[in-house]
């Protein structure tokens, strides 16, 4: 057994890969790492970024589809399918052997649809009917706009990745959007899957520097404790949100509770260990998704111990202390939202500016 492969047999979390790249799919190396116990993958707009622009594997089918006619966004799609259709067949006996539990690629909508609603609603519906493989998850921002798309797309049965999660307010609406989906979903519930994606060393970075503007004592004892606090305290909403009378019908039918995944997990700051937001978020019924360099420091130096709720008492401490030092939470939440939909908004502008040159190149 490798130590991903206990991480989720002994505490029933699943590590996922927060990468993808045609040259780890033709390689081999992506067969190697889920044979070493990942269980899902991830993507968006900024790892696609880096993937097309800095490998030549893309250029023969990038030029072949301008030969043919094809805009540069669509040129985009088709790459982006073509990797997330590859990845899905090599994780496909990984959702069958988990009766579906694991083996999910997660591919987002276009960033600039993340505050508006039919738009993401269309496109959602659009990738899942062209990608047509079960364990494909659509990601959906868990912006305001996102959260009427989730409950649509999972109503309609479709599994869902909600992304760009930062507090528990926000996250509790977005489970609201699953369980009334399911509610309104048709029939047999078991096939729809979701996870919330709620990132954890963004939040770090914004709290530390609003810490050292702070700069009390009490201020600066606090940096690098409030990332994990923040997601402790909302794996507790997740308990509560899945028990009692109105989710047990919806188990009854089938239902899967929806998962948090803890996302951005690799360590910003050097100061802090690597494996921080692994370690710090371990238990069951949850993913953590790591860049490949955070699953090789894990795998060389992880700590396995169910440590998500090991001790709830000090995260409310942690959380309480901040604000009462003056770190306005919400308006934290706020500007990481903001923030995450303008990077993924900028990685694929880059992206479809970088094509636009290779287009004029080739003539």
């Amino acid at each position: 057994m490798t130590k991903l492969q206990d991480l989720h047999r002994l505490h029933g979390q699943s590590p996922w890969l927060d990468n993808l790249r045609r040259g780890w799919i033709t390689s081999g190396e992506l067969q190697s790492l889920i044979d070493g116990g990942i269980r899902g993958i991830t993507s968006n707009p900024t790892i696609f970024q880096k993937a097309i622009t800095g490998e030549d594997s893309y250029d023969d089918q990038f030029r072949s589809l301008m030969s043919e006619g094809a805009s540069v966004d669509d040129a985009y799609w088709s790459l982006v399918v073509r990797d997330i259709e590859a990845a899905l067949a090599l994780l496909r006996p990984t959702f069958d052997e988990s009766d579906g539990g694991d083996g999910y690629v997660s591919v987002e909508v276009a960033p600039g649809l993340a505050h508006d609603t039919d738009g993401t609603i269309a496109q959602a519906r659009e990738l899942h009917e062209r990608i047509a493989e079960p364990n494909v998850m659509i990601k959906i921002p868990g912006t305001k706009a996102g959260l009427p798309a989730i409950e649509q797309m999972i109503a309609e049965g479709r599994s869902i990745n909600v992304t760009l999660l930062f507090g528990s307010e926000r996250y509790e609406e977005v489970i609201e959007a699953y369980l009334r989906g399911l509610e309104r979903a048709e029939g047999d519930l078991s096939r729809i899957a979701s996870v919330a994606s709620l990132f954890i060393s963004r939040v770090d970075v914004e709290v530390d520097r609003r810490l050292d503007e702070i700069g009390t004592p009490e201020a600066l004892a606090l940096k690098g404790k409030v990332a994990v606090a923040n997601g402790q305290v909302a794996y507790q909403v997740f308990e509560r949100a899945f028990s009692g009378p109105r989710w047990e019908a919806l188990v009854e039918r089938g239902a899967r509770v929806q998962r948090p995944l803890w996302a951005s997990t690799g360590t910003k700051n050097p100061d802090y260990p690597d494996t921080l937001y692994v370690d710090s978020f371990i238990g069951p019924d949850t993913v953590n998704t790591m860049p490949d360099g955070t699953v090789e420091a894990f795998v060389e130096r992880g700590t396995l111990a169910r440590t998500v709720d090991a001790d709830l008492a000090e995260s409310h401490r942690v959380m309480e202390a901040a604000a009462a030092v003056g770190v306005d939470i919400a308006d934290v939440v706020r500007v990481l939202e903001e923030e995450g939909v303008a990077s993924f908004e900028k990685s694929f502008d880059e992206l479809i500016g970088a094509l636009d040159t290779k287009r004029d190149q080739l003539g």
